[in-house]
């Protein structure tokens, strides 16, 4: 029998690997271990959609129920790999069987960072990263119920929008002067802020949590939050342990070539773990969002069967709060742009907004304005000089700047 090509990790990019490898045409054996017990399923609508009740249960998983048979996908579910053998081609699994592999793709995703104060594992916290977390606050969120909600990230954000259209009295808490303040820089982080406020969302910025109690949350300063529920979005870490342990490289994430190949040849990366080598930007980088779990898959593929290809597409991300839709195409690290240009009505929350290094377009986000992408994904990628005061007026076509 032929050694099959093994996938450590039954996620979005594991399920999309193993749909990449039947595509490109690859007939043989083909094993996808996954830890959950649910069958790869998507993780945004778990904040969004999935959690707000307006989407169904089917429609967050990744392939029908059947697909993974039709397809001689050996799917095997609530089984945890403890120990990869590169040199020897091997996984072990926690019952100490051995899977030899042909080649390997590691789509082991990320974890919430947990939050270190006292009762931080208490009975009123929460996390939100697998299906069953998101079932959980569904049931939490509920008219009048008190919710506490510490960082004001994406997913702070998502569930704080979520708990408050349910009818919660929501309290986000936050260490830095504004939400996705990193991410977003102070001009559109502003945007979020007034968001929040606006549907009655109390924003706490500057505070430090010092300890979650069995009535809410205990400030630095002695101040008490009164919460039910405290819901913990302090961010995630890339789940290395597994490729660290194997003699992978390993830094923020582990790290790959562009055909998303690590330090061993046989041994492929994609997802929230992977810190692939990108292109565009001559570096490595680490997206932790949907948009690579699903394009990344296919490249991988490719390249576990010995095809030349690299991934250098744009990043891109999305989110939806309230009545605020908004995708972001490109990548700014913190601080590393000189300033934003916006186009259209920023407070009635209509708008794209552009982060520029000199006259050079590196990010571009629209809100509430939509099928503008494409020519904002040709503006970042060209890296051609913009006229900024053309970039913020509504009536030159992006097309005729990109």
């Amino acid at each position: 029998m032929d050694t099959p090509h093994v996938i450590v990790g039954a996620s979005l990019a594991g399920a999309k690997a193993a749909e990449a490898l039947r595509e490109e045409g690859f007939g043989g054996p083909i094993v996808l271990i996954g830890e959950e017990r649910e069958r790869p399923y998507e993780r945004p609508p778990l904040s969004k959609g999935y959690l707000l009740g307006k989407d169904e249960r089917e429609k967050i998983f990744v392939h029908p129920e059947g697909w993974y048979a039709e397809h001689q996908v050996n799917l095997r579910l609530g089984t945890a790999v403890t120990g990869i053998d590169p040199a020897a081609r091997t996984v072990t699994l926690d019952g100490g069987e051995r899977v030899a592999f042909a080649s390997l793709l590691l789509a082991t995703g990320a974890s919430p960072r947990r939050l270190k104060v006292p009762g931080g594992e208490g009975p009123s916290v929460r996390y939100l990263r697998r299906v069953g977390d998101c079932e959980r606050l569904k049931e939490d969120f509920r008219a009048g119920r008190r919710v506490a909600v510490i960082g004001a990230g994406w997913i702070g954000l998502e569930t704080a929008a979520a708990a408050r259209t349910a009818g919660c009295e929501v309290t986000v808490l936050e260490v830095a002067e504004l939400p996705l303040l990193r991410v977003l820089g102070r001009e559109v982080a502003q945007v979020f802020a007034d968001l929040h406020r606006a549907h009655g969302v109390d924003l706490r910025f500057g505070v430090q949590v010092a300890e979650i109690r069995e009535d809410g949350v205990l400030l630095g300063d002695g101040t008490r939050v009164p919460a039910e529920v405290v819901v913990v979005g302090v961010g995630i870490a890339p789940n290395t342990a597994l490729a660290a342990a194997a003699g992978l490289e390993v830094d923020n994430g582990v790290r790959t070539d562009p055909h998303l190949r690590t330090s061993h040849p046989d041994v492929f990366a994609a997802g929230d773990v992977a810190n692939a080598f990108h292109p565009l930007y001559g570096r490595p980088i680490r997206v932790e969002h949907w948009a690579n779990a699903l394009h990344q898959p296919k490249v991988a593929a490719r390249s576990m069967l010995g095809r030349d290809t690299v991934y250098d597409r744009v990043p891109y991300f999305f989110t939806d709060q309230f009545d605020l839709g908004m995708e972001y195409t490109g990548y700014v690290e913190p601080g590393g742009y000189d300033r934003v240009v916006f186009r259209g009505d920023v407070a009635g929350r209509e708008f794209l907004a552009f982060w520029l290094a000199g006259d050079r377009v590196l990010a571009g986000m629209n809100v509430n304005v939509w099928d503008v992408t494409d020519p904002i994904r040709e503006l970042v990628r060209s890296g051609r000089p913009v006229d900024p005061a053309a970039l913020a007026d509504a009536s030159v076509p992006l097309t005729e700047l990109a």
